[in-house]
């Protein structure tokens, strides 16, 4: 019996977790906890790639290594079962997952892949490999609308792998673009993935999805980058598209005009409109063409003024100096210039607070000698001292005009001029065809565009918590569904019963997480870690580089799941020790994780592609394509360390 390539990867990697596992307890002269939480974690990497479930092989270990640390106390084991369970269960961020993933559900149900690909390819239809660059911004867009890496590998494998395949394009290439542009969810928020952490390490979920945004977009434009170049270096792997796939028909009402797909279409609507005109054409027709065209103008100077508005006004703080009544506060407190304070009470009665300006004991007070008690001569002494009362704060400030704006930040500009030249561009060339582009874009690109920026707009400026930003997301896939008339009680009781299904298992994974997490560290498991790596004396760079080396080495046999609710919790203390801020390493973890859907043996989006692909279209082919867009994921990974504010910037920006 011949064994295939997969298992013998897979074997042999438990072989040495096992060979690694025994060596450790060899190799000791005495036997204590952490050695037996570190066979622990060995034994749930093991279990796992024998195909095990991950969370109840997380709940089992755990429950019998703390049975043993506990001595073989089932009571105490099961008190923390069950708080380890309640301390998971009671944590509310994690109510955002099953509304996120049943947004998910109801978008991809409403149909829009199919319109949002083919209007993609047909505005790029110039562009260098058009078909793949379509392919990877589609499922960037529609793997961030839903979140379902498997979901957006399957339709696109149903719909952009035979289109790009009839077109004459590489198998590897159309198959790593899938698969790539799939993974794309985990990473660009709302992500699942990133909750997952946030509650892992404590960290805030609405500054990782800023953190994440910018770097999501730096991935997806470094994969359209390597495909339009390898379309430049290798035409026969992407050739361009014929006339005929990039012929735009145009409708009947439009072609009376009399229009044609080259011809200018403000001038040709404008002229329409005055003077004899086709009567077959009705005026209402045309002017819904011309407010077609006027919006991206309009929306283009709404933002604009809107915006502008927002970063030059002046936010005033007011500052009041005068402590209010009532205000009870037994903590000493340092005297201030400002306003009027009662003496310091600790101990009985005091002299008042010394100030250059203020009251003050005759020489010689302190002299042993007889003195006049305070307060006694306070008409003979007031008159001198004028500035020891002075004017609430405010009063002054309130004479002198402050400056009602403030100049605009270079990001602004920046904005301006991108969103500027764009517009520019669109009325430039604006022909019959691209109209009807932007006509098929208005139908499936903008609205999934809207829902998206609407539930992040919401989160990242603090209009809602993520829970309330799910919750809207949510509503906003039925109205989806219901307005491309794909909403149902089957569509609903499917995604419901969908959701369910998704929301338990990461539930179960994350009080599984918590179990083992809690009988690692009573084991000392933990402790015995963070020895060992200080023990190495590594620098802050040595110990990111190993840190993310183990994290990639773990993507191979390991899924993402596994890696954030496992070893997360054994990185996440080792932060500190290194001055690494846990912000920053989730966004580098992120981008990691990416390669956990690409390498096999468990390559979960292989599989997926795989099981739609065309016969011919063979595992190794598809493994073949993924490589170059892992060696992009490592690059992603070094630039972002290289320079932190690609990820940092925003959420600096936004809650400094």
């Amino acid at each position: 019996m011949k064994m295939r390539k997969e298992l013998w990867f897979g074997f042999s990697i438990m072989a040495l977790v096992v060979a690694g596992a025994v060596g450790m307890l060899l190799g000791v002269e005495t036997i204590t906890r952490g050695h037996l939480g570190l066979l622990m974690l060995s034994l749930v990497v093991v279990a796992i790639m024998l195909g095990f479930p991950t969370a109840f092989t997380l709940m089992g270990m755990g429950m019998i290594f703390t049975w043993l640390a506990y001595d073989r106390d089932i009571t105490r084991t099961l008190d923390l079962m069950v708080q380890a369970a309640y301390k998971s269960m009671a944590n509310d961020v994690l109510i955002a997952i099953p509304l996120f993933v049943f947004m998910g559900y109801l978008v991809e149900r409403a149909n829009l892949i199919e319109k949002l690909f083919k209007s993609l390819h047909l505005a790029m239809a110039r562009v260098p490999g058009s078909l793949a660059v379509a392919t990877l911004i589609t499922c960037a867009i529609f793997a961030t609308a839903t979140g379902i890496v498997g979901a957006v590998v399957t339709l696109m494998g149903l719909l952009a792998l035979p289109a790009m395949l009839r077109a004459g394009y590489s198998t590897p290439m159309s198959a790593g673009a899938i698969t790539a542009g799939g993974c794309l969810g985990i990473l660009i928020p709302p992500s699942v993935l990133l909750i997952l952490y946030g509650a892992t390490a404590g960290v805030s979920v609405v500054q990782l999805y800023a953190g994440a945004f910018f770097p999501g977009i730096m991935l997806a434009g470094l994969y359209v980058m390597y495909v339009i170049l390898m379309a430049k270096l290798k035409p026969a792997w992407a050739p361009p598209l014929s006339a005929e796939e990039r012929q735009v028909v145009l409708p009947a009402m439009t072609a009376a005009l009399p229009a044609e797909t080259r011809q200018y279409a403000p001038a040709r609507l404008l002229d329409a409109l005055k003077g004899k005109r086709n009567a077959q054409v009705p005026t209402a027709y045309v002017l819904r063409q011309l407010a077609l065209v006027v919006m991206p103008g309009l929306l283009f100077v709404l933002l604009a003024t809107s915006s502008w508005r927002a970063v030059t006004a002046v936010s005033v703080e007011e500052a009041y100096g005068i402590q209010p009544i009532g205000f009870n506060d037994n903590s000493p407190r340092v005297a201030s210039e400002f306003g009027l304070q009662e003496p310091p009470v600790e101990g009985g009665l005091q002299e008042p607070p010394q100030e250059s300006a203020g009251l003050q004991e005759p020489p010689g007070a302190d002299s042993g000698a007889l003195a006049e008690p305070p307060g006694a001569e306070p008409a003979q002494s007031a008159p001198s001292a004028p500035s020891a009362v002075g004017e609430p704060p405010g009063s002054t400030a309130g004479a002198t005009p402050q400056a009602a704006t403030q100049p605009a930040p270079t990001w602004w500009w920046v904005m301006f001029g991108v969103l500027g030249a764009a517009t520019a561009l669109f009325y430039l060339f604006l022909s019959f065809a691209r109209l009807e582009i932007f006509k098929m874009l208005l139908g499936s690109f903008f609205p999934l565009l809207t829902l998206i920026m609407a539930v992040l707009g919401s989160i990242v400026f603090g209009l809602a918590t993520p829970t309330e930003a799910a919750a809207m997301g949510a509503f906003g896939g039925f109205v989806l569904a219901a307005a491309y008339k794909r909403l149902s009680m089957d569509v609903v009781r499917e995604s419901v019963y969908l959701t369910a299904k998704t929301s338990a298992m990461v539930c179960w994974l994350f009080v599984g997480s918590a179990i083992f997490s809690a009988a690692f560290a009573l084991l000392g498991g933990q402790e015995l870690i963070e020895k060992w790596v200080l023990s190495m004396n590594l620098s802050k760079i040595e110990f990111m580089v190993l840190s993310q080396v183990v994290i990639f080495l773990l993507g191979w046999p390991l899924e993402w799941t596994e890696i954030i609710v496992i070893f997360m919790p054994i990185f996440i203390p080792l932060l500190s020790h290194f001055g690494v801020d846990p912000l920053f390493f989730g966004l580098l973890v992120a981008l990691n994780l990416q390669t956990a859907f690409l390498s096999p043996p468990v390559a979960m989006s292989a599989f997926y592609l795989k099981g739609v692909a065309p016969p011919h279209v063979t595992l190794n082919q598809i493994f073949l394509g993924m490589l170059p867009f892992m060696g992009i994921q490592v690059l992603a990974i070094v630039l972002l360390y290289v320079w932190p504010q690609i990820g940092l910037w925003l959420p600096q920006l936004l809650y400094k």
